[in-house]
């Protein structure tokens, strides 16, 4: 049995009254991990709620979570239901309230105002009285999330999806493990530290060969393991260490995408972070001109003209990150690659188009990843050199 030193997640609410955003990242992360072993082991909690979340304090992070209060838990697979009344009813799901037949989702509900509570300070049906809850429930008015404090599309997204009262129309357990606002793939572990230091030495060795193209690719893949890690050490040395090698990564993946912006491949720059040499003109005239995939795609375009928007979406999305308008460039590639999905799957399997189509959206997949990972180790350091309480919504 551990000491939880930290009280619990309610009281450290009522504390601060709203968590930002990353903190709620960090929990819901911590939460995550305790869930998805749990439905290894067929097991739901079915009382998930901030009093049963134990926090064990750590210098110079947030607390680590731990779930407790196993009274109400049930070994109970997907698929099959149960018509017990069980847990709180602030954070119990619709279908439990009402006395309907209910499943492992319900879990996910009670996460959804969890993160809720965290983020605005409140469950969304907080009520006086049990009759208030129900009366609520029952409306089945949509939950609206409050416009302040500002969160990022991701954590929006999946807040929403986590709290829909049909069960059938929830987030399955599958979708959230894989959530991009979760981001359980680089979450802080030894072993993806191994990974981040790795693809950073490969980044390293590209960027000796000039390949600078490669080069920013890794840099920034790296990037995404190194700003979690930061994030949960709670070594004020290590953590030192950890800023330090970031802030050196970010500084050169983004002097390699200022190049492109910056540089003038026919006119000589007499300042200029980058060896001039033939294959670097070259890869500045090719970042600044559509790519052949692009063109092609265009032309195979004409009949449709949803394709053919959704693209020029895409190639403006490209143009703001050369312009380093990395927000307005990440908010354009999540527009065209939103459009472009529905487009895929209604062509024709094996033509020409598909898989032409296919390998746009991977790439411009790739850039949008880069640029959050960017964005992540800027915000990192912003948060550092200015007032935390400016940066409550963290992009990542």
């Amino acid at each position: 049995m551990e000491f939880c030193n930290g009280g619990s997640l309610s009281g450290y609410i009522r504390q601060r009254q709203k968590l930002s955003e990353l903190t709620c990242k960090i929990f819901l992360r911590q939460l995550a991990s305790a869930l998805r072993y749990m439905r290894e082991n067929d097991v739901s909690h079915f009382d998930l709620k901030p009093q049963n979340l134990l926090l064990m304090k750590s210098n110079g992070s947030a607390p680590m979570l731990k779930v407790a209060d196993f009274g109400f838990a049930q070994h109970l697979k997907l698929g099959q239901e149960n018509t017990l009344i069980k847990g709180s009813p602030l954070y119990m799901a619709p279908e439990i309230l009402l006395k309907h037949c209910y499943g492992p989702s319900a879990d996910l509900w009670s996460i959804g105002v969890i993160l809720y509570e965290c983020l605005f300070g409140r469950a969304p049906y907080s009520s006086k009285t049990l009759q208030e809850l129900l009366d609520k429930i029952r409306r089945e008015r949509r939950i609206e999330l409050p416009k302040a404090p500002k969160i990022s599309p991701e954590c929006e997204d999946l807040l929403c999806r986590l709290l829909q009262r049909s069960p059938d129309d929830r987030i399955t357990f599958e979708e959230f493990f894989k959530h991009a606002f979760l981001d359980l793939k680089h979450a802080p572990s030894e072993q993806n530290l191994e990974k981040g230091i790795a693809l950073i030495n490969e980044a390293i060795e590209l960027d000796k060969k000039q390949d600078y193209d490669a080069a920013y690719g890794k840099y920034c893949k790296g990037l995404q393991y190194f700003v979690p890690i930061i994030h949960a050490e709670t070594d004020p040395e290590k953590k030192n260490i950890l800023r330090q090698r970031v802030h050196t990564y970010l500084n050169r993946a983004e002097e390699i995408k200022h190049s492109f912006q910056q540089e003038d491949p026919v006119k000589p720059s007499t300042s200029k972070p980058l060896n001039r040499t033939p294959s670097r003109v070259s890869q500045i005239q090719r970042a600044l001109q559509p790519t052949d995939l692009y063109q092609q795609l265009i032309n195979l375009a004409s009949s449709s003209p949803d394709l053919k928007s959704a693209l020029e979406i895409g190639r403006q999305a490209e143009l703001y990150a050369l312009e380093n308008k990395l927000d307005v460039a990440l908010e354009s590639y999540k527009t065209v690659l939103g459009a472009l999905m529905p487009l895929l799957a209604e062509e024709p399997r094996g033509s020409k188009r598909r898989e032409l189509l296919h390998q746009q959206i991977v790439r411009w997949m790739e850039e949008a990843e880069h640029i959050k990972s960017v964005r992540s180790a800027q915000i990192l350091e912003e948060m550092e050199n200015g007032p935390a309480a400016h940066y409550n919504c963290c992009l990542q």
